[in-house]
């Protein structure tokens, strides 16, 4: 009987990633985004073998290089060198290893801590419910990226610190989507049954309810991904956040600011390196909304 139960729920499980995949191919944007976030993961995990240089090893022969397609360029450095001689590809590879990172571990943070307070809130109801919800209220009503540098102003500048602040901005939303999401499913039949046979809150909560609040949680992580990624940038621009020399996108575009005229190279390549992999998140987050959401899969 055992053989024949994991049989039928490896079948099941096949079954159920065939109408997934059907559904998500269908977003041909999606598809397209997910390749290219796949690329980026690969460029990202194989950067140290594909580089052509050391991210933060200086060239006092190259400074201010344009690309190697450009009068005056060289081949050696492909998309140019900044300010003190750094290749500006091979910082480029090695910051899409600090934004992926960046976003992992925001979403993390932000997924583990909004769900576990959400299923609380959802769940309980009553003066947990108020308590919670009114904090998560108070932490929405300031601007995102204004609370994240006051945020990371108390804990100190820096790439940690301002991960964890981005996560703690973030968090509300799964704290709401995850509430709404097990007050609509804890008065279910199949809850009530678990609750009848004896089954205590920990798991009525974990594992009863919180698989079927799943979907939605799915969405809005990978659109959290990619405000995960922005943020940092944005933080790192504004010297609150990695701290040179670290490859990280937005503080690359900190360091580029004065060469926006001179040196159009060493500002637009990570500009554009932070459009592509938003947009592709973005859209892989669109496919996974149409995919995943049984109102749109029945139109």
């Amino acid at each position: 009987m055992t053989d024949v139960a994991l049989d039928s729920t490896r079948k099941a499980r096949k079954a159920q990633f065939a109408e997934f995949w059907h559904y998500f191919k269908e977003n041909r944007g999606a598809v397209i985004g997910l390749w290219v976030f796949m690329t980026l993961v690969f460029l990202a995990v194989f950067a140290d073998i594909i580089s052509p240089h050391e991210p933060n090893i200086q060239d006092r022969t190259a400074f201010l290089l344009p690309p190697a397609w450009i009068d005056g360029g060289r081949l050696e450095f492909l998309l140019g060198t900044d300010a003190v001689g750094r290749d500006v590809l091979s910082r480029l590879l090695h910051g899409a290893q600090f934004s992926l990172f960046i976003g992992v571990f925001v979403v993390s943070i932000a997924l583990a801590g909004g769900i576990s307070l959400g299923l609380i809130s959802g769940f309980f109801g009553g003066v947990i419910d108020t308590a919670i919800m009114r904090i998560m209220d108070v932490i929405l009503a300031f601007p995102s990226l204004l609370l994240a540098l006051v945020l990371v102003a108390l804990l100190g500048p820096g790439l940690v610190n301002a991960m964890i602040a981005i996560a703690l901005v973030l968090q509300p939303h799964f704290v709401r989507l995850t509430r709404a999401s097990v007050m609509a499913e804890r008065n279910r039949e199949y809850v009530i049954a678990a609750q009848v046979a004896g089954a205590g809150n920990t798991r009525l909560m974990f594992r009863t309810i919180l698989p079927n609040c799943t979907a939605p949680l799915i969405v809005q992580a990978t659109l959290s991904f990619s405000n995960a990624i922005l943020d940092a940038a944005a933080l790192g621009f504004l010297g609150m956040g990695a701290q040179p020399p670290t490859p990280e996108w937005g503080t690359m575009l900190a360091e580029a600011r004065e060469f926006i005229l001179s040196a159009w190279w060493v500002v637009t390549f990570p500009g554009v390196a932070i459009l592509i992999t938003v947009l592709a998140i973005n859209l892989i987050g669109d496919g996974l909304r149409d995919a995943l959401d049984p109102k749109l899969k029945r139109s």
